[in-house]
């Protein structure tokens, strides 16, 4: 694929004439496509271009602009397969995982479209008879979300399509290691007839200075920790611009003492090892019971050792390659920590060798237990990938008080027989997504 930024209704080049390569991690000779490294100058044309198309976009009724997204998801139904082979191939998820973004994708866009002819806002009492108090949805302006690799379909569109419908526009700044997807986005925008400049895709490393535009009024954002922490210093110097940032998660499942232990090591492989443990809510501690220990221990680490791991086309590998050189040397540096930290490796995890593996950036998990440590880096450290940390717990105080040690609240899971303990975990444990 030779991509292009979209901006202003037309595929363009970048500014600068440099490129950069998308590949398949899991057959790094394989580049699957070549985009533009978009520079300060392509930000400023795309701003403008959502500048000029905002005030015409924000007039237009909702219910009219919900209609070009009956368009746009009609066209994504039709390529779904399609999309899907190609998540896969870009990021390294699953197959299955990769239809799974897809259609995640599409049920945001329905549900947009779904909620054009749904009237809202709110008329409240006013304490002077002679006035009315209401609140409505009124748009902010240019929005720039910023997106991850890991669910290159379903995040972009998780934030474009609530925004563009409520009458923002918006200029998506996807990962370099997904471009390719991005492009694919832009393309199915464009064939759904989106005016120009309501929809914009600028590759390559200029979300530096999207998020430093006096004229982006929001910036969205889901990615790491420091970058998103960065986003939010900057933006708090203006006045009149707002940031949401999803920063990552060191995020536990909690398994009690009366736990289904089948329902509760199925849980623990699918949340630890799907997506290769680069999910944002995957769970990279295990607070476990000391009553069951033992038992869950033994199934986990032994339907791990049997999981495969290989080609994320074959529907019958579990799990595929971790994205990137510099994502095997990370995860490689908190498997070598973890040890040094004194814990009980059960499972001693790696980069994998031999034929099926030289030509792509595949590690096996890293399963260890370790006691709760305010002090030890790799239990508050998240570090996105097959590493998984087991700690045991007495009761109930110290599994809350253990899954609450953690500069992170994404998610959090809880594997229980008993009600009473379920709602301890949602009223006492600090996180975002329950489950």
């Amino acid at each position: 694929m030779e991509g292009k930024n979209y901006i202003n209704g037309a595929f363009v080049n970048g500014a600068s004439g440099e490129r950069f390569e998308s590949r398949n991690p899991a057959n790094f000779d394989e580049v699957l496509g070549t985009f533009p490294l978009s520079s300060e100058k392509d930000v400023n044309t795309a701003v403008h271009a959502a500048q000029e198309a905002y005030d015409g976009w924000r007039r237009l009724s909702r219910i009219k602009r919900g209609e070009y997204f009956d368009e746009f998801v009609q066209l994504l139904k039709k390529d779904r397969e399609e999309i899907s082979q190609l998540v896969t191939k870009e990021c390294g998820k699953g197959i299955v995982e990769g239809r799974a973004d897809v259609t995640e994708g599409i049920h945001m866009v329905q549900y947009v479209f779904g909620t054009v002819r749904m009237p809202h806002g709110d008329v409240v009492d006013s304490e002077i008879p002679e006035k009315d108090a209401f609140m409505r949805r009124k748009p902010k302006g240019v929005v720039a979300p910023i997106t991850p690799w890991n669910f290159p379909f379903a995040i972009p569109l998780w934030l474009i399509c609530p925004s563009v419908v409520e009458g923002n526009t918006v200029i998506l700044k996807p990962s370099r290691e997904t471009a390719c997807t991005a492009n694919k986005i832009a393309e199915y925008a464009h064939k759904a007839g989106f005016p120009p400049g309501v929809i914009n895709v600028l590759h390559g490393g200029c979300g530096d200075f999207l998020v430093k535009h006096p004229d982006t009024h929001m910036v969205l954002f889901v990615g790491s920790n420091d970058v998103g922490s960065e986003i939010k210093k900057i933006v708090a110097g203006f006045h009149d611009k707002m940031c949401a940032c999803e920063m990552g998660g060191k995020n536990a499942l909690i398994v009690l003492d009366d736990a289904n232990l089948d329902i509760a090591v199925n849980a623990a492989i699918i949340s630890a090892f799907k997506t290769s443990g680069q999910r944002c809510t995957s769970a990279s501690r295990f607070i476990v019971h000391e009553k069951v220990l033992s038992e869950f221990e033994k199934r986990f680490v032994g339907i791990t050792k049997r999981m495969r791991i290989g080609n994320p086309l074959d529907e019958d590998v579990f799990m595929g390659p971790v994205i990137n050189q510099s994502a095997t040397e990370k995860i490689a540096r908190y498997n070598d920590l973890a040890k040094k930290e004194g814990a009980t490796v059960l499972l001693d995890g790696g980069r994998l060798t031999g034929e099926h593996y030289k030509k792509g950036y595949f590690m096996s998990p890293f399963v260890y237990r370790m006691e709760t440590n305010p002090k030890s880096r790799v239990l508050h450290e998240e570090v996105f990938g097959p590493h998984v940390a087991i700690i045991p717990v007495k009761d109930i105080d110290e599994a809350v008080e253990v899954h609450n040690d953690t500069d992170y609240g994404l998610s959090c899971a809880v594997i229980t027989e008993d009600f009473r303990k379920a709602r301890r975990i949602r009223d006492d444990c600090e996180y975002g997504l329950g489950y």
